[in-house]
């Protein structure tokens, strides 16, 4: 089995996808290597085992897969569930979440353990709005870690990496279904980027700017604003000056629009706006590499007039590079302990060159505080990696608590932990 790239073979030898407790609870009886495995979207090893593999998406625990508190807002989803699925079902009750990832074809648990996120100023990565976990470990006991009742390990399960068991269940705060309208700016200069990047990147509530690096202007800014009720709201206007598109675009250029979401200024319920991609269209054929840093946004301009630089050599193995802005929260393992900007490469899939060029982009943005995507492709040392989080000691001994025989510590995860 594969992931969704290609680019890996997985070293499991079983697969499970037990559809009761029960069923799940007899899987992690027996002996051996265990990893939880969600859409498999990761591009490295992080997700992987020599032993089995479990995937939740079939398992049904007797509650509702979207089982929403109408007291609270708080939604508790099938761990495995799709976002465009937990999106649909909120939406239809009139509820929303304030942020999504680019892709809604991928897992809840998965997205959540490796600190995915959409973009925004003052939107959260997707594990901020988690309020708890429903987590199996591997001696088969189901364990309820929340926010309020666990403050002392709350903040270490949540981006977890899969380390502490096979989430379940995941508790999400929830806020009223609300509508947006999306923009695109085309051929922004970069001096208005570099000159005005604050007010780029907060002119909407979700920003996000497409570049390959050598050319003299970004060539797309998607602006997703939001729209007051039963209006169809206005282009942005804090930043003056931009030729608006015409037509939908893809963000990969030369690329049809038709798996995008609605563009040109139509308003729309937020789970058809967030994401850039449609739920029933698969945007891409998987043959790409992704690779992502995060660093703290105070350093944006400089990492992009680093990366300009770089432009040459990075250039001609790039289909795109997305530029976003992600609000902070205390996640021991979230690279967003402050206001931050993420830079996402999608690669064409030539893994040699494009492992040849990693370590000098990581020369530049790791003196400024940058940290790889858990389940991209990097170079970093697991060693190194560990050091750059102040929490990862408090991390390695939470999994030895949940999973003291470390049955858990498959593929990249296991290197980590050492």
């Amino acid at each position: 089995m594969q992931n969704w790239a290609g680019n890996l073979d997985y070293a499991a030898h079983t697969l499970a996808r037990p559809s009761t407790l029960d069923e799940l609870a007899t899987v992690l009886a027996a002996a051996g290597p265990v990893r939880p495995l969600g859409s498999r979207h990761s591009f490295n090893d992080i997700a992987d085992t020599p032993g089995t593999h479990v995937q939740v998406d079939r398992l049904d625990d007797g509650r509702p897969a979207v089982d929403l508190d109408p007291a609270t807002g708080v939604v508790s989803v099938n761990a495995g569930l799709r976002y465009g699925e937990v999106s649909r079902a909120l939406q239809l009750q009139g509820r929303g979440l304030g942020s999504l990832a680019s892709l809604p074809h991928i897992s809840v648990a998965g997205a959540v353990a490796t600190g995915t996120h959409g973009s925004g100023d003052s939107n959260q990565s997707l594990a901020g709005p988690v309020v708890a976990l429903e987590i199996m470990t591997t001696a088969g006991e189901l364990r309820r870690v929340s926010r309020a009742d666990d403050p002392e390990v709350f903040p270490g399960a949540v981006v977890s990496l899969g380390a502490l068991g096979i989430v379940t269940r995941v508790e999400l705060e929830t806020m009223p279904s609300f509508d947006v309208r999306q923009d695109v700016a085309v051929d922004v200069p970069w001096e208005t980027v570099l000159g005005s990047f604050d007010a780029v990147s907060g002119a909407a509530y979700s920003v996000s700017l497409f570049t390959s690096w050598e050319a003299a202007a970004v060539r797309h800014v998607l602006f997703k604003s939001l729209v007051p009720a039963g209006t169809v709201g206005e282009r942005p206007a804090a930043v003056p000056g931009l030729r608006w598109a015409t037509e939908p675009v893809h963000p990969l250029p030369g690329v049809d629009a038709a798996a995008c979401t609605e563009q040109l200024g139509v308003p729309g319920p937020w789970h058809e706006r967030l994401s850039h991609f449609r739920l029933e269209f698969t945007p891409s054929s998987g043959a790409e590499l992704q690779t992502e840093y995060l660093l703290p946004r105070r350093h944006a301009v400089a990492a992009i007039e680093g990366m300009l630089g770089l432009a040459p050599r990075v250039a001609p193995l790039l289909q795109t590079c997305e530029i976003r802005t992600v609000a902070p929260d205390d996640l021991w393992l979230s690279p967003f302990d402050e206001d931050s900007v993420a830079l996402h490469f999608t690669w064409h899939p030539r893994g040699a060159e494009v492992a040849a060029v990693l370590p000098a982009i990581e020369e530049l943005l790791l003196p400024l505080g940058a940290r790889p995507h858990w389940g991209k492709v990097f170079a970093i040392d697991p060693a190194e990696l560990g050091a750059l989080y102040p929490r990862f000691g408090d991390f390695k001994a939470l999994t030895e608590r949940f999973d003291p025989g470390g049955r858990l510590q498959g593929g990249y995860l296991g290197r980590l932990l050492g």
